[in-house]
């Protein structure tokens, strides 16, 4: 497994990118709203992005047809967005990319439209803040199994369980790069495995299924639900550790 060790001028590069993702992810939390279709808010981001000088990465990208994830109640990842209008009570979860300059950013978030319930709130708050709580505990020379066991903990401490076989990851001059970061222990010691060091970005992205972690694919091919088929919720930042601690790149 290599895992790039970026310099500060690639990590300024890298920032660039994700400032425009936390724009359109901002961009989206403003106009999810009831009457919202999933189809315009997707060509709104698209629209913000080329805008900004970059181009929406995931538009394309494996085949994806959309620039935005638009994930809707109980698809958790992947969602194609449609023309389904927003309805009060929906939890939808936006997850964008961007390219700039060969560099690339990617974020997402989870938010309720109108007025939700306790339970949705709850739902969202998990991804949000075992997201924070991850990016607060990195070290420079923790091992990335120990990461992913605290995101594990963080997660079944609240009551949920995270989606399996989904994974954070690290990006640089592609969307997608080495190391996988699962949201749980997936060997049986958190101490193997290769180390966090100063100069790596990476995403992490919590993504939250209330009982049944074990994912199932829609027949569209990309809309990723949970066996149990209840709601769940998605957060995600790009961080660079610097000076060792992680900063996160994806914020305005």
């Amino acid at each position: 497994m290599a895992i790039a060790l970026r310099k500060p001028a690639e990590i300024d590069k890298l920032r660039a990118a994700n400032k425009i993702v936390a724009g359109a992810l901002n961009l989206m939390r403003e106009n999810a709203i009831v009457g919202a279709s999933l189809s315009d808010l997707d060509a709104m981001a698209e629209d913000f992005i080329r805008a900004a000088g970059a181009k929406p990465s995931f538009k394309g990208l494996y085949g994806f047809p959309s620039s935005v994830c638009c994930s809707l109640n109980e698809v958790i990842i992947h969602g194609i967005p449609t023309d389904y209008k927003l309805r009060e009570g929906d939890v939808i979860g936006f997850d964008i990319g961007t390219e700039l300059e060969g560099y690339f950013g990617d974020a997402a978030i989870s938010v309720g439209v109108g007025k939700i319930s306790k339970e949705d709130e709850d739902l969202i708050a998990c991804a949000k803040d075992s997201l924070y709580h991850a990016i607060d505990v990195i070290r420079d020379g923790m091992r990335f199994k120990e990461l992913s066991l605290e995101l594990e903990k963080f997660i079944t401490g609240r009551g949920y369980v995270p989606l399996r076989n989904f994974c954070g990851h690290g990006i640089g001059k592609k969307p997608h790069e080495d190391p996988e970061i699962p949201n749980y222990l997936d060997a049986p010691n958190p101490k193997a495995g290769p180390k966090i060091k100063n100069g790596m970005v990476f995403c992490l992205e919590p993504m939250i299924c209330q009982k049944d972690g074990q994912p199932k694919i829609l027949e569209n091919g990309w809309d990723v639900v949970s066996e149990d088929r209840l709601r769940g919720s998605h957060y995600e930042h790009t961080v660079a550790v610097i000076n060792g601690r992680a900063e996160i790149l994806s914020t305005l």
